[in-house]
């Protein structure tokens, strides 16, 4: 199933991470290939849309009611660009590797899962997301919702 959806705006939104940021996410990705999950992250590996190679970026999966989500916390960045081409890729924790098929979530239909996600790390990602926290209204988690792309995930093995 392939996840394309036209980018919202003439200029998507991506905050590029920090130095200490990209260190942090380099260490986290180390210690996922590893078999060591900092409260449920793992690794995602995502076929490049230009290159081919398949592209690695430590990730926080999400499970809400029942369904398995990835969010892009820094908006429209690389590997959601990926994504949306490959129509999936595989999440690693040490030696478990699932791939996987997505889906994009219509902005419509993101809030219930954006606002439990806040919830869940917004410890790490509030940053990202201008001011708005999972305490914020409906209204102002709608405003943002098509800066923070959300994919529906689907294990296939």
């Amino acid at each position: 199933m392939s996840a394309s959806s036209p980018t919202p705006g003439p200029t998507p939104y991506y905050l590029k991470g920090s130095p200490l940021n990209v260190r942090f996410n380099s260490l986290v990705a180390w210690l996922a290939r590893r078999g060591i999950s900092l409260m449920g992250s793992a690794e995602l590996s995502v076929r490049g849309r230009k290159s081919g190679q398949m592209q690695r970026v430590p990730v926080n999966p999400f499970t809400y009611q029942g369904g398995r989500y990835l969010i892009s916390a820094r908006g429209h960045s690389q590997w959601v660009r990926n994504m949306r081409v490959a129509g999936g890729g595989e999440l690693r924790v040490g030696r478990k590797v699932h791939a996987f098929t997505v889906e994009e979530v219509p902005d419509a239909e993101k809030l219930p899962v954006l606002r439990g996600y806040l919830k869940k790390w917004g410890w790490e990602v509030n940053q990202y997301f201008r001011g708005v926290t999972a305490k914020s209204t409906d209204a102002e988690i709608e405003a943002a919702a098509g800066d923070h792309p959300v994919f529906r995930v689907t294990i296939t093995k």
